[in-house]
């Protein structure tokens, strides 16, 4: 069952949901986001990943309006770390290339640097499939 996280109007910033056919966290972000607005979302998504030991993140910012630059550093000092240490591994974000919101993510990838395995996309097929043949690749590992 999805969780929606709303703002102070009553509207629905941010949709976390589990994926059980992919075995991974999706997170769609929705329109303005405020610094106590990413943090709460941010810690949120993390409950999901943690019951069901996911490995794998879609974070998905396409419908994000505006640039989220003031929660950066928060997000590679703070939550990256606790988001690793619980096992998340793959964290593929989506956004539309030339959005200010793909400016922001950049800065969150360069910061996160070898912490995870993270990588931009401006297409959700190929996120999906790079974080499925990180799922396998993974799968793959434990076998042997």
């Amino acid at each position: 069952m999805p969780t929606q996280l709303t703002n102070g109007f009553g509207k629905v910033y941010l949709t976390i949901d589990y994926d059980a056919a992919n075995q991974w966290v999706y997170n769609d972000w929705i329109g303005y986001q405020t610094y106590t607005g990413i943090i709460a979302g941010a810690d949120a998504c993390l409950l999901p990943l943690r019951e069901h030991a996911c490995s794998c993140l879609l974070n998905d910012n396409r419908r994000v309006i505006g640039p989220w630059d003031h929660a950066v550093e928060w997000i590679v000092t703070n939550w990256a770390n606790r988001a690793a240490e619980q096992g998340l591994t793959h964290f593929a974000h989506v956004a539309s290339p030339d959005s200010l919101a793909a400016h922001s993510a950049e800065a969150m990838h360069l910061g996160i640097g070898g912490r995870l395995q993270m990588r931009m996309f401006g297409d959700m097929a190929q996120a999906q499939s790079w974080l499925r043949a990180a799922r396998l690749g993974a799968v793959e590992k434990q076998v042997v």
